[in-house]
Formats: C-alpha cells, sequence, structure tokens
C-alpha cells in the first residue's frame, strides 16, 4: 500500500498538484448540453490553458482543469464552476471559453452575465463549513 502511496504523491507532485489556484469543472454533458457542444468546450479550454501557461501549476493563475459529465444543473450547459471562488456559468460553450480565460483566471474579473450563482469555499474550513450558495442578482 505504501509503495501506491508514494506513486501517486509522485504523480501529483509531476502534474503541479498543491500549486494551483483554481480548480475549473467543466460538465461535458449529455443532461446540461449536447455532448459535442461539452467536448469542444473541454478541447479548447485544455488548449487555452495550456498556451497561456496555466496548466504548469505555477504562477498567481495557475489553473487545474477536470472534465465530469453531471454537475447536476442539468439546463444551460455546458455548466462550469471555479474553485475556490465558487462562481458557477453557464452556457460555457468553445468560443465563450478564450474571454473566461482571459478575463476571469488571468485578470481574476469573473464574466458576469454568464454567471448563474456563486459557492465560495471558506478559506478557513472551520469559521463556516457549510455556507448557503448565493444567487446572483
Amino acid at each position: 500500500m505504501e509503495e501506491s502511496k508514494e506513486k501517486l504523491q509522485e504523480i501529483a507532485r509531476t502534474m503541479g498538484v498543491g500549486q494551483y489556484r483554481r480548480h475549473v469543472f467543466l460538465c461535458l454533458g449529455p443532461d446540461c448540453c449536447a455532448e459535442k457542444v461539452g467536448r469542444e468546450a473541454w478541447d479548447v479550454l485544455k488548449r487555452e490553458l495550456k498556451d497561456r501557461g496555466l496548466s504548469l501549476g505555477a504562477g498567481p493563475a495557475a489553473c487545474y482543469r477536470t472534465k465530469v459529465n453531471c454537475l447536476r444543473i442539468c439546463a444551460g450547459g455546458p455548466i462550469m464552476v471555479v474553485y475556490p471562488e465558487g462562481t458557477w456559468y453557464c452556457g460555457m460553450t468553445a468560443d465563450r471559453i478564450p474571454r473566461f480565460v482571459q478575463q476571469h483566471l488571468i485578470e481574476g474579473k469573473p464574466v458576469e452575465e454568464w454567471v448563474f450563482t456563486r459557492n465560495p469555499l471558506p478559506h478557513d474550513q472551520s469559521a463556516n463549513p457549510n455556507p448557503p450558495a448565493s444567487p446572483v442578482a
């Protein structure tokens, strides 16, 4: 068991886990959007993060990405959520991804017209372990 754990730790180090500032989850459908639309958005997200040097686990905008099949918001997709700030986006099609990467991940300004709710994760988990989701006005 210990060898397995060491191998996992090495993989995590190689991938920069522990250095990322944000984690982006993108739903690929099929419930919130057509799978083709979700896959196209994912491909552009991967390319944008790589081309802009954001997927290396270093720097103030370093970002980890994960594709998922369901974020349980089964409408208006592709749905995306960015942590730790907990910004939830709708309609994140391939054509929207470059602006999202530039404005939210690099400049630190969410693209408000695509945000439908927020649920930030507290830095101190003991302060409020279950904060309510906040709707966007």
